[in-house]
């Protein structure tokens, strides 16, 4: 991308992650109220791993600027407590997890929450969301970016590795099968 944006673009790339963010907040709602069945955590990488999409697209544009330099007042953000509460009672045994911060500044490990991850990038999302369906697709372009850098994308990338990492260790942790009798002669 360029380092400058026209406004049809920045609306092309507004559309963009807005579509990933209403896939993105519909999966984890639907992940929440049990839908996932087997597939819960599969279907969780897909989501986070569709909406970081979206975050490196925002990541590789320009830094969105707005005209005034302030963020008009949206009201209240839905509370979101009851999808996080549903993603804890999905995710019992593998909802807590150990992850460095940042392992350019803090490499201690710090314990996380996947179920607090996913709702803290949620969060920020439909925040930017609500800009979207205001139709001001650039303040939600620079709310999306600005807490993309700032918060959302590393609590994705962290749910990202713990949910590949259980699916991973899933798939590769097969029994050996018993090797074949030698046949004598």
């Amino acid at each position: 991308m360029s380092d400058t944006n026209s406004p049809q673009d920045w609306n092309a790339l507004a559309e963009r992650v807005a579509c990933h963010v209403d896939n993105y907040l519909s999966g984890l709602e639907a992940v929440a109220r049990g839908d996932g069945g087997a597939r819960t955590i599969s279907l969780l990488l897909l989501e986070v791993s569709q909406v970081i999409l979206a975050g490196a697209q925002l990541g590789a544009s320009a830094d969105v600027i707005l005209p005034d330099n302030w963020e008009p007042e949206i009201g209240d953000d839905p509370d979101l407590d009851a999808v996080r509460q549903g993603l804890r009672d999905r995710l019992v045994a593998l909802d807590e997890y150990v992850e460095v911060f940042d392992p350019y500044k803090d490499t201690e490990p710090t314990s996380y929450r996947l179920s607090d991850d996913l709702v803290d990038v949620a969060s920020d999302l439909v925040h930017g969301l609500r800009h979207y369906q205001q139709d001001r697709p650039l303040e939600a372009l620079w709310w999306w970016q600005y807490s993309y850098f700032n918060h959302w994308g590393n609590h994705a990338g962290a749910a990202l590795r713990a949910l590949h990492a259980f699916v991973a260790n899933a798939r590769l942790n097969v029994a050996p099968e018993a090797a074949p009798e030698a046949a004598t002669a």
